[in-house]
């Protein structure tokens, strides 16, 4: 090989190592912003939630609170899986609002987010979030599984599909959620060849998984939604399993919850009374 030739094999290499660590961090960037909170000076919980902590299965230890329902009656359990940014005090409202409807409401911080233990770094970590996020309301308060409502929003919906995969529920909803990463990544990075998508670390391959979920599934989104398209959505739709619905929302944007109004929480809480059953039975569980 001459001179010339080792060069140009030298910086093929190195723009190849370049790229592909480039990509990872770009990856790494989309996905994950967290905002975490003082350890120290940790904020109250707001009306009618209560602190709790569980541990993931590798050991990480999880925060987040627990709104009780304000009715007496005895009815469903939402898991509120959260998009990329933000923590848990930015859901007050969110918690509040089902509570009052009649749920008792979990939101929880991924590990990295808020005061949530280890960082947000990889796909794998925040499934066992969500894994101990279902653990912890069965085991700790009792709900029974088939009346787990799993509710992920954004990059929230690739955590709910995961768990739905793994466990018995009573629905899944969906808003504003996306196929897999690929194809969010050809959206949003339309330049990048198709092929070079292997070298990303992240899969959140939900509409894949879609197929293996049994539950009555809700699928909502904002028209148009800036963040992640609104045919993102309809793709999730597309491959779910029936009993499914779909809502899409002119004007409501990525955060469905926040824009669509009263008729939104109407709509919500029509479809997870009609999916949960009337006579709950807790157990206690070991799952994964």
């Amino acid at each position: 090989m001459t001179h010339i030739g080792a060069y140009l094999a030298v910086v093929i290499a190195l723009a190849a190592v370049a790229t592909f660590f480039g990509l990872r961090w770009v990856e790494r960037l989309m996905t994950f912003r967290p905002a975490r909170l003082d350890a120290k000076h940790p904020p109250q919980p707001p009306s009618g939630a209560e602190n709790v902590w569980f541990g993931a299965a590798d050991g990480t230890h999880l925060h987040g609170w627990y709104f009780r329902s304000e009715s007496p009656a005895r009815t469903a359990t939402i898991i509120y899986f959260h998009g990329n940014g933000g923590n848990v005090t930015n859901l007050a409202w969110l918690g509040q609002s089902l509570a009052k409807r009649g749920f008792n409401v979990l939101v929880f911080d991924y590990r990295g987010y808020g005061l949530s233990d280890d960082v947000a770094a990889d796909e794998s970590g925040l499934y066992l979030d969500g894994q101990a996020a279902l653990l912890y309301v069965v085991n700790e308060k009792q709900a029974a599984p088939n009346r787990i409502v799993l509710y992920g929003q954004s990059l929230g919906t690739a955590v709910a599909t995961e768990t739905a995969t793994r466990c018995i529920c009573g629905a899944l909803i969906l808003e504003s959620g996306f196929s897999s990463a690929s194809s969010l990544g050809s959206r949003a990075l339309p330049w990048l060849p198709r092929w070079s998508h292997f070298l990303a670390k992240k899969r959140f391959e939900s509409a894949r998984k879609l197929q293996e979920v049994g539950a009555p599934v809700l699928i909502t989104h904002g028209d148009p939604d800036l963040t992640i398209p609104t045919d993102e959505g309809r793709a999730l739709f597309a491959a779910a399993s029936e009993p499914k619905k779909l809502l899409i929302y002119p004007g409501a944007g990525h955060s469905v919850f926040s824009n669509a109004g009263p008729a939104y929480l109407d709509e919500l809480d029509r479809f997870i009374r009609s999916a949960v059953p009337d006579q709950p039975k807790p157990q206690f569980i070991e799952l994964w």
